[in-house]
């Protein structure tokens, strides 16, 4: 639905959501402070149990979860008018399509799995005193993927028209696929609306880098990954980088990536971008992405993107469709650029 988001605000713009919802269903690659570390005490897994989550189990369930203490509530969006369903088989969210339930119990399974190892899967990127001095703050932070010690990272950030946050189905997937090909994924949880997300992401960078050594990252040429309202954070922080949202005299992403969104905005510096979206995308022209991609081409960028026949708004990973293993060349496409 993010088509129709201007730069301010989302409050003029949601009766456009709601009627929207209507017709919608680079160099080589050889706890924390500041946002501290959340985690629980642990039993080292001792039995080699599997997890017990399946599509049947209720949503309400993995999000109190003991294993998850308090950001249990943070990996199902927490304004709950923009989901449905009780079970992960049955959940659906406003503006997607495609919804794997697979995919959605491999998630919470891994999530479960490695807190259950003494793993740290969640940071705050925030302090304790920025939260209580803004208390939306404490809905935010970085859900996290881990690849090979070494590695370079990657931020996605799920859309849901700056109203909420689809990561279920619009980050964690791209998070957890990046992280079995060996790199380091994260998924921001952020404040609804454009400048807060945007700040929220260059805050997450800013993290990140901090804390590199800790989360054995390699900082160069790092991606950015979107889809609809995420696809224009990431773009932005490529055109603008981190320290135009307060994320400090960072460098800029290596490359973007970027799913189905009407975002024009570029730079003559823009990064390196790859985009794909549907034609029957019914909240953002294909034409017009095309458009963008074709004039960063013209400037010099090195620019692709994929259109599908056929597809919708919101289909993720494209699993089962015509745009199933685009990741794949989306990571080939950021290789390149490494």
């Amino acid at each position: 639905m993010e088509k129709f988001f201007m730069k301010k605000t989302i409050a003029v713009c949601l009766p456009c959501i709601l009627l929207a919802a209507l017709f919608c269903g680079c160099g080589n690659q050889d706890d924390l402070d500041g946002g501290k570390a959340v985690k629980q005490e642990h039993k080292n897994p001792s039995s080699g149990e599997a997890p017990i989550f399946t599509a049947d189990t209720r949503i309400s369930d993995v999000i109190n979860d003991p294993v998850f203490g308090d950001y249990g509530r943070l990996i199902f969006p927490v304004e709950k008018g923009y989901y449905s369903g009780d079970t992960l088989g049955e959940l659906r969210m406003t503006w997607y399509s495609n919804i794997d339930p697979d995919k959605t119990v491999e998630i919470v399974n891994y999530m479960k799995a490695h807190e259950e190892a003494g793993e740290t899967i969640f940071y705050d990127i925030y302090t304790d005193e920025e939260k209580a001095a803004d208390p939306d703050k404490n809905d935010t932070g970085l859900f996290f993927f881990k690849g090979k010690p070494g590695a370079r990272f990657a931020v996605c950030n799920a859309g849901g028209g700056f109203a909420y946050v689809g990561a279920m189905h619009d980050s964690f997937p791209h998070a957890l696929e990046l992280s079995k090909k060996g790199y380091h994924a994260f998924a921001l949880i952020y404040r609804p609306g454009w400048d807060t997300a945007c700040e929220d992401l260059a805050r997450a960078i800013q993290f990140i880098f901090e804390h590199a050594e800790e989360l054995e990252v390699n900082t160069d040429c790092y991606s950015l990954w979107g889809g609809s309202a995420g696809a224009r954070m990431a773009a932005l922080l490529g055109s603008y980088g981190p320290e135009a949202y307060g994320g400090g005299d960072l460098p800029g992403p290596g490359t973007v990536v970027m799913q189905y969104t009407g975002h024009t905005e570029y730079t003559e510096n823009d990064p390196p971008t790859y985009a794909n979206i549907g034609t029957s995308d019914g909240i953002a022209s294909y034409q017009t992405m095309q458009n963008r991609i074709r004039q960063m081409k013209k400037k010099g960028i090195d620019a692709e993107i994929e259109i599908f026949e056929g597809l919708p708004h919101g289909f993720g990973l494209g699993t089962k469709t015509v745009a199933e293993g685009w990741l794949d060349r989306a990571v080939s496409f950021w290789e390149k650029q490494m």
